[in-house]
């Protein structure tokens, strides 16, 4: 099949029709199945839960001489800080553990700040005038949620192959009603983009108008390689200290698709200083987190060679999924020019561009067929993707033969929207 947009109108209605017999026949097969979120599969799950069979004797529950059953550590119990420290190559004093999601960790830095400010804040944010944020796109629609949950003005920073453009940061943050910016820098969702060192230089070397601008860095995907070897990744917080501003980052990391979403350990890490802000602030809502959970963490993770050599078994799991993802995509939809993405060395997630003007009408399709997937716009402020191109493909939950049926009536929906585009 040549290039759709090299078909005469003619061989463009014939092949629109032959879609549609083949699009009616899939949609008759009663399909039910579910892409739309980056969740570990049913194997994955089963793989892990021995952690379950963990901490049986009194001495289980006693960590450094603490005991996790009771009261205190409001910081985590200091195995679980050093487990993630070692993880991201920062310092045990610069790590926060807290429950089972980063996300609620990120949603409280920006409400501290909201409600009494960040440490080098002239006041809270809720007296600001104006609160402009910084949005990397495509992107994870949580983030967007949470900075546009406080009416901040989100905007859009296109990203290229090593990361957000760093000219349009630098220029952005001259604005002093810039408080903040979102990255994932390792494997970015959905992208999976590992920011340059280049990159991550300039971002250490910022020098907002805001004395209390923030870099959100998500490192969710830190030591989640779904090829080969595990990937080095440089400390942004040691970064951030050397060019003078170790109170500019707050990073955030958990065991979400290490060990299970709904019941695994989370942090945030940044300068000592921040820490000891956020957790006077912090102790006033709560006198510490799951440290049962943290405990039992740590004596099954026990340390980052341990976990990586974890985290290959993932990999087997994951990489075929993702292998009948892009194979799909290069066999079905690569020699007909209507679309574009990236093969992920890691991460969770295949960005799929298709055709500008044709991904809402392609996912409607998808679920009128029954595969749900992410609204398109979702990776970009406010839901509004300009070029309604974007889809983010999550192929971990699905058992390989069901992302099998899954890919075929994604690649039947973005042929036919693209022959619409077209004209037939």
């Amino acid at each position: 099949m040549k290039p759709y947009a090299l078909l005469s109108p003619e061989e463009r209605k014939e092949e629109y029709a032959r879609l549609q017999a083949e699009y009616n026949a899939l949609k008759a097969k009663g399909l039910h199945l579910n892409m739309a979120r980056g969740k570990p599969g049913t194997q994955q799950l089963d793989m892990v839960s021995d952690i379950f069979h963990l901490m049986h004797k009194p001495e289980d529950f006693f960590s450094d001489g603490i005991d996790v059953r009771n009261y205190g550590e409001m910081a985590g119990i200091p195995a679980a800080r050093r487990l993630f420290a070692e993880i991201l190559d920062c310092k045990p004093e610069q790590v926060f553990v807290g429950g089972n999601a980063s996300l609620q960790l990120m949603f409280t830095t920006i409400s501290t700040a909201y409600t009494h400010g960040m440490l080098h804040s002239p006041r809270p944010w809720c007296r600001e005038e104006k609160v402009k944020w910084l949005c990397p796109s495509p992107g994870y629609d949580r983030h967007f949620r949470i900075t546009e949950a406080f009416g901040f003005e989100l905007i859009t920073i296109p990203m290229t192959d090593s990361g957000p453009d760093m000219d349009a940061v630098e220029e952005a943050v001259k604005d002093p009603a810039v408080k903040g910016i979102w990255c994932v820098p390792k494997y970015s969702n959905p992208d999976g983009i590992i920011y340059s060192e280049e990159t991550l230089r300039r971002f250490a070397a910022l020098s907002p108008a805001a004395p209390d601008f923030i870099i959100m860095w998500d490192n969710a995907y830190c030591i989640h390689e779904l090829e080969g070897d595990y990937v080095p990744f440089p400390d942004i917080l040691s970064l951030c200290a050397g060019a003078g501003r170790p109170d500019m980052v707050f990073e955030f990391a958990s065991t979400s698709k290490i060990t299970f979403p709904g019941a695994g350990i989370s942090c945030f890490a940044c300068s000592e200083d921040n820490l000891a802000y956020m957790e006077k602030l912090l102790s006033i809502q709560i006198i510490s987190f799951d440290k049962v959970n943290q405990q039992r963490h740590v004596l099954y993770l026990k340390n980052k060679a341990h976990t990586l050599e974890l985290m290959k078994k993932h990999t087997d799991i994951l990489g075929p999924r993702f292998r009948c993802v892009v194979d799909a995509l290069e066999q079905k939809i690569g020699p007909l020019g209507i679309g574009a993405w990236r093969r992920p060395t890691g991460g969770y997630f295949v960005s799929f561009n298709a055709m500008p003007g044709t991904a809402k009408r392609a996912l409607a399709l998808c679920g009128e067929a029954g595969i749900t997937m992410t609204g398109a716009g979702a990776t970009f402020p406010y839901g509004r993707d300009p070029q309604d191109s974007n889809i983010r493909i999550a192929p971990s939950l699905p058992p390989v033969e069901e992302l099998r049926q899954a890919m075929e009536v994604f690649c039947v929906c973005v042929k036919m929207a693209a022959l619409e585009k077209l004209g037939i």
